[in-house]
């Protein structure tokens, strides 16, 4: 049975979710202060139905990586990504703040709240350094699911974007800008520090032990893995949690294949990357789509624990 949630809107900075007097997650879209952290909405933090926490938030290593959140590390020269940039292999990481991009909130087309799930519809622009408008966002996230006996919840984070520059945009990533197996972008997460050297599975015997599963995941085709799940050992508590991450069926026929990026060393983090390997291009008024589930749960979970959630909560 699904647990009953509570919803707060604090106008003009953020939603927070809250179940059984736990908050869940928050959704902040007020404008960071620092625009080099590349401005957008983010969410965190996020904790499971024990009220442990599992997203990092402007960690010391990477100011800009804010639990979870969309990005675009490399769109037409400019970085959406947030902090340095990468330039190639001869020059590596640079801060370089004019061609760090911003994704300006710009309202809610939809706002409902049901006892037991949220579903919002948030319309954003993405603005490049200099101030142009280059794609126009609707992001719709839901939270649902929420199920104290099975110990999860779930998150659904889609993207329709179209591009009203004027001119094709370019979609790339580290890789594609000569860095070997860096292709971050798109929906990205940031665990916490506890969570580094965690274990990643994935579907099909993928993954397992720590680094040596991201390793096993990292570059995967999402049409081989349509899945891939994080566990860590929180420290303070004695307890363990899970991050599953999942593509929906009909990415599958985005513009672009996706493939995993996956790191459990130096830092925990996972994207399902839509520009690892190679760049594609949108053309001007054209858009495409992506949609994702994240599901939050309390344990260490195996590969059959993964299966069945996912079979026993279809889309």
């Amino acid at each position: 049975m699904t647990q009953r949630i509570t919803v707060t809107h604090t106008h003009g900075e953020q939603i927070s979710v809250a179940a059984a007097g736990v908050e869940l997650m928050a959704y902040v879209y007020r404008p960071d202060p620092d625009a080099f952290e590349a401005r957008k909405p983010y969410a965190h933090p996020l904790r499971t139905l024990a009220g442990n926490p599992v997203s990092g938030y402007r960690p010391n290593d990477h100011r800009w990586h804010k639990g979870l959140q969309m990005t675009s590390s490399h769109l037409s020269g400019q970085n959406f990504w947030g902090g340095n940039c990468y330039l190639g292999p001869e020059k590596g990481y640079q801060r370089v703040d004019e061609l760090v991009g911003s994704m300006r909130h710009d309202g809610f087309e939809e706002f409902t709240v049901t006892d037991d799930r949220l579903r919002f519809v948030e319309t954003l622009t993405w603005v490049e350094n200099g101030g142009q408008e280059w794609a126009r966002e609707r992001r719709t996230i839901e939270l649902h699911s929420v199920e104290p006996e099975e110990g999860t919840w779930a998150l659904d984070w889609s993207i329709h974007l179209t591009n009203i520059r004027g001119e094709a945009l370019r979609f790339g990533s580290p890789t594609t800008a000569g860095r070997e197996m860096a292709g971050y972008t798109g929906l990205n997460w940031r665990g916490p520090r506890d969570f580094t050297g965690g274990d990643v599975i994935g579907p099909d015997g993928r993954g397992g032990d720590g680094e040596k599963g991201a390793s096993d995941l990292m570059g995967a085709p999402a049409a081989d893995a349509p899945w891939v799940a994080f566990t860590g050992e929180h420290d303070d508590v004695d307890g363990h949690s899970t991050l599953l991450f999942a593509h929906a069926p009909e990415n599958a026929e985005s513009i672009h294949a996706s493939h995993w990026f996956v790191r459990s060393e130096p830092i925990p983090s996972v994207a399902p990357s839509w520009a690892f390997f190679e760049e594609f291009e949108l053309e001007s008024g054209e858009s495409f789509g992506y949609r994702y589930r994240v599901v939050v749960a309390d344990g260490a979970w195996d590969r059959a624990r993964a299966e069945n959630y996912l079979k026993n909560h279809g889309w």
